[in-house]
C-alpha cells in the first residue's frame, strides 16, 4: 500500500495513500462508526437495514442476468435515446425479470440510505476520504485512530491481492472483426 508524504508551501505536511474505496467500504465504515442518525440523536435503523440489505446483494446474479436479452444492455448510457420503450417491450421484460427485481431493489436501497439528514453520506464519504489522510501537525487521538484502523482495514484487503501484473493495462493488438472470420 503506497503511503505518500504531502508537502507543499501552502498546506500543513500530512501523510496521505492512493488507495480507492468502494460504496461498501463506505457503507461499512458508516455503519461501524454509527453515521446514520435521527435528528434526535438515535441510529436511523431504517437507513442501517437498507445498508446492511445492499452490502448483502447478490451482485454476480446481478451482472449475469443484466445480459439475459440477447444483444440488449439494460444499463447502455443512451438506452433511452435508442430504445426508450425497452421496458414496455414483452419479451426484453420477461427474459430481464430478475435483473429488474434485483435493479430496483437495489435502486430503492440506495435512495433509503443516501436519504439522511443533513448529507449524512456526503459528509460520511468526506470523513472517509480523511480517513487516508493523516496531517502531521494538527491531527488529534481521534483523527489519526480513525485513520490508523482504516489503513489497517484497507492494507488487509489490498495486500492481499496481486497489485502489480505484467498484464498491458490497455489494449496492445486489435484485430477487426471480418464477416468470414
Amino acid at each position: 500500500m503506497p503511503l505518500l508524504l504531502r508537502t507543499t508551501d501552502n498546506a500543513m505536511p500530512a501523510i496521505t495513500t492512493e488507495l480507492d474505496f468502494t460504496t461498501d467500504d463506505l457503507l461499512q465504515y458508516m455503519i461501524q462508526t454509527n453515521k446514520f442518525l435521527n435528528p434526535d440523536g438515535t441510529t436511523a435503523t431504517d437507513r442501517v437495514q437498507a445498508a446492511i440489505s445492499y452490502l448483502n446483494t447478490d451482485w454476480h446474479t446481478l451482472r449475469r442476468e443484466r445480459w439475459a436479452s440477447p444483444g440488449f444492455d439494460p444499463e447502455h448510457p443512451m438506452i433511452n435515446e435508442m430504445d426508450p420503450d425497452w421496458k414496455s417491450d414483452p419479451n426484453k421484460r420477461r427474459d430481464l425479470q430478475k435483473y429488474l427485481e434485483i435493479k430496483d431493489k437495489v435502486d430503492g436501497e440506495m435512495e433509503v440510505f443516501k436519504n439522511g439528514n443533513g448529507d449524512e453520506f456526503t459528509r460520511a464519504e468526506n470523513s472517509l476520504l480523511m480517513c487516508q489522510r493523516i496531517d502531521l501537525w494538527c491531527a488529534g487521538e481521534d483523527e489519526v485512530e480513525h485513520a490508523i484502523q482504516h489503513l489497517y482495514a484497507l492494507g488487509k484487503r489490498f495486500n492481499s491481492q496481486e497489485r502489480f501484473t505484467d498484464e498491458e493495462p490497455f489494449v496492445t493488438e486489435f484485430y477487426p472483426g471480418a464477416s468470414d472470420f
